[in-house]
């Protein structure tokens, strides 16, 4: 009786009578009370932009990044949790290192997907713990092409030209629906992204948002000084 009952539990912490996973119901619903995270594919490379406005004026803006590189080709941005964010970073760092030590060659990004994605899986599969509160957009270089990835709580991964996650996700997605076909490059992609957050209720200042952009040069996050050329261009043409 007792190993029956043991393996019962097991499996109601992955789906409840009505066959719902209630767990990763709460993580999604953390994911679309977190801050707008936008990912595009352009031409000539991936750009990811992200809503980082401080909770609280005293709130250091440095302390945190919601965008981080994983390897010199790839970066990632996420909606939701920030330590779960930060659990998965230093994994897919990991993934990356290990990947390249072991073959001399960069990880393809949808490998490190994958081994990603396989982590955030385990997590809705084990009663002990519990699923990841985060979304992933990954961006990378591979095969002579960009790539950008999303990555859900339960572990599902697909590959998007452009899409947006967090607070008022259907309604940014909408809006990459439309505008989409005018990007051309990562200038144009950037502000597409930077039309999103602000229709978001992001102010536009260097403090509040990040930029990334991943092309055939490599994964860079912006600067300061380039962040205000970006949004001083953005606010000249809205």
């Amino acid at each position: 009786l007792a190993t029956g009952k043991m393996s019962s539990v097991s499996h109601n912490a992955v789906l409840s009578s009505v066959r719902r996973n209630m767990q990763l119901e709460n993580a999604r619903a953390a994911i679309n009370r977190g801050s707008i995270s936008v990912g595009i594919k352009a031409c000539n490379g991936v750009v990811i932009v992200a809503d980082s406005t401080p909770p609280s004026p005293l709130h250091d803006v440095h302390s945190v990044r919601h965008v981080e590189t994983v390897a010199n080709h790839i970066g990632m941005v996420y909606s939701g949790v920030d330590p779960d964010y930060r659990i998965l970073v230093k994994a897919a760092r990991k993934f990356a290192q290990l990947y390249y030590l072991t073959r001399m060659d960069p990880i393809p990004v949808k490998e490190l997907v994958k081994d990603v994605a396989k982590i955030m899986v385990d997590h809705t599969n084990l009663c002990a713990v519990r699923p990841f509160g985060v979304s992933l957009l990954i961006s990378g270089w591979s095969d002579g092409c960009p790539q950008l990835y999303k990555v859900d709580p339960s572990g599902l991964y697909s590959a998007w030209r452009a899409t947006s996650q967090g607070k008022n996700s259907f309604q940014s997605n909408n809006m990459l629906v439309e505008r989409y076909s005018r990007v051309v490059d990562t200038d144009d992609a950037i502000y597409t992204a930077l039309q999103v957050l602000w229709k978001g209720g992001c102010e536009m200042i260097p403090d509040n948002v990040e930029i990334a952009i991943c092309s055939l040069n490599g994964f860079k996050r912006l600067d300061h000084e380039s962040l205000q050329e970006y949004l001083n261009t953005f606010c000249s043409r809205k």
